[in-house]
């Protein structure tokens, strides 16, 4: 390894001489002295460097230091309308915009090289030109198979990627499969192995590797979104094996040497359908108006040791993945469902974050304690807002309004320190659990009981952070690194063009005044949406950088190591920082965890965004033979010359109104970025709220056509129709 390391720095410390020609590899193994037949070395260590963004391979195989050709290395993603953006690596300045005709063979999400081709203009806003680029080599392919819908043509088949931003289809030569049924047929879902991509002139090729079903039959959506994102079904032996030896409850010798709660008033509060709860908590109003507040999480390390089968698939796994339909756990039912989740009435093993706090919500002192409890209830967010509601009656709604006075205090000082309000409302999709299709559309508010739980864990993770940081005790941070001014820039451009006002964002007062300006208003939804896109990515990393969001400047996650494997690190580190065992990680390990589980956790959140909105529209496509299609509140949020963007509040999806719809014709003002009917004078601009009705659903490409209810009503009454 070392050796290895020595030939890398001699490589870039030839480039770097100010006398250094382009050479390639033979002339390279040559100046640095190996013969021919050492010659393999030279060319993996040129792989390497490469591979890593280090170097680049210009005309001839050349090789030269990246930034003497303005070249840049990182990841390239694809908008569905063909172009796409470069995020550079190490987020060393803002993207690069490619153009549809610069990208080449790449595909969404692949490892690339770009050359830049226009400068931009550095601190300019929204209508400014911005860095361009074009790819110029492919270093590393995001996905070796895609998956999509098979379809035909007189002379062809050809499949249609699912994801809308693979914009290129993939031609096919259909067979039969091992295990499948039937040879694969026209609407079939499934899986494709590409062939090498040479030129952007001729389409993708590829192999038929899998037969999903057809599109229409039931779970074969969801199971297109597990194999798109490589998402393991099945728990190996040897993990089953492991989990099948841990007794379903707790054993008498696992009681020693913990803190014994069981005396508590413990609670735990979760979604109606959540069936693994690793969080409780109880709240003591002391004397002379301190409080203390306990935190008591699933002790999940007691029963995964480090480096066992259990471990290892819950490393490669990284998090559970929440489908529409079902969940896909990181670890076995047995811990997640059993021994860990912290059910009523049953002793459980905890690790506990006990927090005192001033008459004023300010942290006094916190300690930490492996704990076992027996909660007392378990409450679902919708019973315990039902409770918060109403006076106290009984000892558990007082326990349970002592908890809120907390928890309302520690909010309005997490704001008051600068906060950032980001919440958005969720929409759950009911599917029936036959079939499988989408039945109805729940809005789940952010209420007191869900923040009541939010304020608790977000102040024991902080609490955790701090000790660990101030410990020097290596473990992995969530952090939230300050956003690009440059961003920050472009978004107040974007405000200003609905009309609201925005001063220095780069201000965080500034920014939480803006925040507050719009919310309640229809425009809420899309302006928090184009803020989050000007923030960074959260992620996790073994340096405290802070959290830009939460205003943190110590903070981890500690609260859910059922379903985080970040979590159950933390807990490693958290029992190991008084430095007495010998497993501590050392950071090299660490960096390698936060990075893999920072890439699991984002294929997570895109598989399950993805699971929602595909059974969003299945139930909106429903509506178009519906007797009575159902009526939906939208909101304008932005006006073009071929129609109106609009959002559905109580759907959280957007789609198009277009003007052919319309029943008048419609002059598009760009001054004032709205829609005047020719006849009847009527506007319809930005922020304006309208009853719509669905008018067409395109699964490919995943988006929905509406037309205004009361002209598609005065077209069904018309003579004739």
């Amino acid at each position: 390894m070392k050796r290895e390391t020595a030939l890398n720095e001699r490589i870039l410390y030839l480039l770097r001489r100010p006398k250094y020609r382009p050479l390639d590899k033979k002339e390279l193994a040559r100046a640095l002295g190996y013969r021919s037949d050492d010659r393999v070395e030279v060319k993996e260590a040129l792989r390497e460097l490469e591979r890593a963004g280090q170097i680049a391979r210009i005309r001839k195989n050349r090789y030269i230091l990246p930034e003497e050709a303005d070249l840049v290395t990182g990841k390239l993603q694809i908008h569905p309308a063909g172009y796409g953006f470069l995020t550079r690596e190490g987020d060393a300045g803002s993207d690069i915009f490619v153009a549809a005709e610069d990208t080449g063979t790449a595909m969404n999400g692949d490892r690339v090289v770009v050359r830049i081709t226009r400068e931009g203009e550095r601190g300019a806003g929204r209508g400014a030109q911005r860095t361009a680029g074009r790819v110029i080599r492919i270093l590393e392919r995001a996905h070796a198979t895609i998956v999509g819908t098979l379809q035909q043509t007189r002379n062809f088949f050809y499949v249609v990627p699912d994801d809308p931003r693979l914009v290129h289809d993939v031609y096919v030569h259909p067979r039969p499969l091992p295990g499948a049924p039937r040879r694969p047929q026209p609407n079939d879902k499934v899986v494709v192995r590409l062939e090498p991509w040479e030129s952007r002139h001729v389409s993708p090729e590829g192999d038929i590797v899998e037969w999903l079903g057809p599109a229409s039959a039931p779970g074969v959506d969801m199971l297109s979104i597990i194999r798109k994102n490589n998402l393991p079904l099945e728990f190996p032996a040897a993990v089953l094996q492991e989990a099948e030896a841990i007794s379903e409850s707790v054993e008498p010798g696992q009681l020693e040497n913990r803190e014994d709660l069981r005396e508590k008033f413990i609670v735990t509060i979760d979604p109606d359908d959540a069936r693994d709860f690793d969080d409780a908590i109880h709240v003591d109003r002391l004397a002379g108006g301190e409080w203390e507040l306990g935190v008591h999480i699933a002790d999940v390390s007691a029963y995964v040791a480090p480096g066992s089968a259990l471990d290892r698939e819950a490393l490669r796994r990284g998090n559970s993945v929440y489908l529409v339909d079902r969940v896909i756990p990181m670890l076995p039912e047995r811990l997640s469902n059993g021994i860990c989740s912290l059910n009523p009435d049953v002793i459980r093993l905890t690790y506990s974050v006990f927090i005192r706090f001033a008459k004023n919500g300010a942290v006094r002192k916190a300690r930490f304690a492996r704990t076992l409890i027996q909660s007392a209830r378990r409450l679902t967010y919708k019973e315990a807002y039902s409770i918060l509601q109403k006076p106290p009656n009984d000892k558990l709604s007082r326990r349970l309004q002592t908890a809120w006075n907390l928890a309302s205090l520690l909010r309005r000082r997490r704001f008051a320190h600068g906060s950032l309000d980001l919440d958005f409302p969720e929409v759950k999709v009911v599917v029936d659990r036959v079939t499988g299709k989408a039945v109805r559309l729940e809005k789940i508010e952010n209420d007191e009981s869900h923040q009541l739980i939010e304020e608790f864990m977000l102040a024991a993770n902080e609490a955790v952070a701090s000790e660990l940081k101030n410990r020097l005790v290596p473990t992995i941070y969530r952090v939230h690194e300050n956003p690009d001014p440059e961003k920050l820039a472009e978004f107040r451009e974007f405000v200003l063009s609905y009309g609201f006002q925005a001063g220095d964002l780069t201000h965080r007062r500034e920014l939480q005044r803006l925040i507050e300006s719009f919310h309640g208003t229809p425009e809420e939804q899309a302006l928090k949406i184009g803020l989050l896109k000007s923030l960074k990515r959260a992620r996790y990393a073994t340096k405290p950088l802070g959290h830009y969001g939460l205003a943190k400047n110590n903070y981890t996650h500690f609260t859910s190591p059922i379903r985080r494997y970040a979590d159950l690190v933390v807990h490693r580190t958290l029992a190991e920082r008084q430095g007495k065992k010998a497993t501590r990680r050392n950071v090299g390990e660490l960096n390698n965890i936060a990075e893999h589980i920072s890439t699991t956790e984002r294929v997570a959140a895109e598989a399950e965004i993805e699971s929602a909105k595909i059974k969003k529209l299945e139930f909106l496509q429903e509506q178009l033979t519906a007797r009575n299609p159902q009526v939906f509140r939208a909101v304008v949020i932005e006006v073009r010359n071929y129609g109106l963007l609009i959002e559905l509040p109580d759907v959280l999806l957007t789609g198009l109104i277009h003007v052919s719809s319309l029943n008048e014709f419609y002059r598009f003002d760009p001054a004032r970025r709205h829609l005047v009917g020719r006849q009847s004078r009527r506007t319809l601009a930005v922020g304006d709220v309208v009853p719509v009705i669905v008018a067409r659903v395109d699964p490919f490409k995943q988006q929905v056509d509406f037309t205004l209810a009361e002209e598609a009503v005065a077209r069904r009454a018309r003579p004739g129709r």
